[in-house]
């Protein structure tokens, strides 16, 4: 994992160029309102105003005419929309501050919209992915990394799958065309760890992995 505060990427997404026969199969960021509807729960938000602006004209429009019981019932919507409109406003800036990259060697998470960070996950330290599609098309990629890569479930959040706090598991989420980037994934993984490991011979007999 690397971090730069003064760094200007020379590919945007990545810290740095790749190295010599690494590639860039894919790249792209979260989209916006499956972000907001999944990570920040913003369909759960519209029901919730929506039962309280329901209620509230229920419980007035006996005690009133139409018209007020209606009047009534505004404030509840309007403060609903403001919420709403903040959490879309959350979601717009992380999806901008987001950039996945999949490569023939890695998959590199540059995240984080007030510190930024960029995170490199090698195949040989990945285990399994597991992808959740949706009905849009849109789907989250979910990673189990092996016990060598550690990285907190705060530091990560919304790049996160939900709910795993024990094991935290990176995530690519909410992107879109998610069973298209899924395959290349598997593909690009399939092919680097099934290519032997070349170990280099340096002089006195020393051995370097390469």
């Amino acid at each position: 994992m690397s971090h730069d505060d003064f760094a200007v990427e020379p590919i945007e997404g990545l810290p740095e160029r790749p190295p010599e026969g690494e590639q860039i199969l894919w790249q792209g960021r979260p989209d916006t309102l499956a972000l907001a509807r999944e990570a920040l729960n913003l369909n759960w938000i519209i029901g919730y105003f929506g039962l309280l602006a329901a209620w509230r004209f229920i419980s007035v429009m006996d005690l009133m005419p139409i018209g007020q019981a209606i009047g009534a019932t505004v404030p509840f919507l309007i403060l609903g929309a403001i919420v709403c409109a903040l959490l879309y406003g959350v979601a717009l800036i992380q999806a901008r501050a987001t950039m996945y990259t999949i490569t023939t060697s890695r998959i590199a998470m540059r995240i984080g919209a007030a510190l930024t960070l960029t995170i490199n996950l090698p195949y040989r330290e990945l285990g399994k992915a597991a992808l959740d599609l949706r009905k849009n098309g849109t789907g989250t990629i979910a990673l189990d990394t092996t016990g060598k890569t550690k990285i907190s479930y705060l530091v990560l959040w919304p790049h996160a799958r939900p709910w795993r706090f024990g094991s935290t598991q990176p995530a690519l989420r909410c992107i879109p065309d998610a069973e298209n980037v899924a395959r290349i994934l598997a593909d690009a993984a399939e092919a680097r760890i099934s290519t032997p490991q070349v170990t280099r011979v340096a002089p006195g007999g020393a051995v370097a992995a390469e």
